[in-house]
């Protein structure tokens, strides 16, 4: 447990290698009137959004799911303050379910590149047939970095189903945020939101382990998200 535990933070902090800072960089290219607010907005809304779900099983009492991911989208052609090829950002995500209400609670964060955030969410899970599951859920995360603050607000749905210990899904979502600067002489807000498609694989390589990979579109970009989960 200890060694898989391990391989958690390995994988959330090996995006920093390779990330700038993302207060930093907008700090370097953001100018009120010349930059596209909405569209950094935007694009930050699907960077958050890609981690709700990655499968339609949920989790059960008492146990809980600790999963690290890591998400990386690529800023939209609108987006003239991100300055990276892609922005890579890693969450630490635990999961558990309220027996009585038959309801999961999901709690999520980061505090890394400059960016924090901090949010969670609540989720239904149900069975169709035995090996086809369906998840629904909504979200909220507060972020900020030195020179701006954005809510961010989601719904998502999505379909898994289990094949030996292979898990393909599927899934459709809504991200919805508002971002305004601060540390300014003038500051601006914006606000915006983009449906949001998904489809990947979970790989379920021992009882306690998943591993999973997938890709994500939004109606003006796109990304790919990755990490491991415990179950314990």
């Amino acid at each position: 447990m200890k060694k898989l535990i391990y391989l958690l933070a390995v994988l959330l902090a090996a995006p920093l290698a390779y990330a700038d800072n993302m207060g930093d960089d907008f700090h370097d290219h953001y100018v009120k009137g010349k930059s596209n607010l909405k569209a950094y907005n935007q694009d930050l809304n699907g960077l958050v959004g890609m981690v709700d779900f990655h499968t339609g099983r949920g989790g059960y009492f008492p146990a809980v799911n600790l999963g690290a991911n890591v998400s990386v989208f690529k800023p939209s052609h609108d987006n003239n303050i991100s300055s990276d090829s892609y922005t890579v950002l890693p969450f630490l995500i635990a999961e558990t379910k309220i027996p009585v209400l038959d309801l999961g609670v999901v709690a999520r964060g980061t505090s890394v590149n400059g960016y924090r955030s901090i949010g969670g969410g609540l989720t239904y899970r149900m069975n169709v047939v035995e090996v086809i599951n369906l998840s629904f859920g909504a979200f909220y995360d507060n972020g900020r970095t030195d020179w701006y603050r954005n809510d961010h607000y989601s719904a998502s749905a999505i379909a898994s189903v289990d094949v030996l210990f292979f898990t393909p899904y599927v899934g459709v979502g809504y991200d919805y945020g508002k971002i305004k600067t601060h540390g300014y002489a003038d500051n601006e807000s914006a606000s915006s939101g983009t449906p949001r498609g998904m489809v990947g694989i979970n790989l379920h390589p021992f009882p306690l382990l998943t591993g999973f990979v997938a890709y994500t579109v939004t109606k003006d970009s796109h990304g790919f998200t990755g990490g491991l989960g415990l179950s314990f």
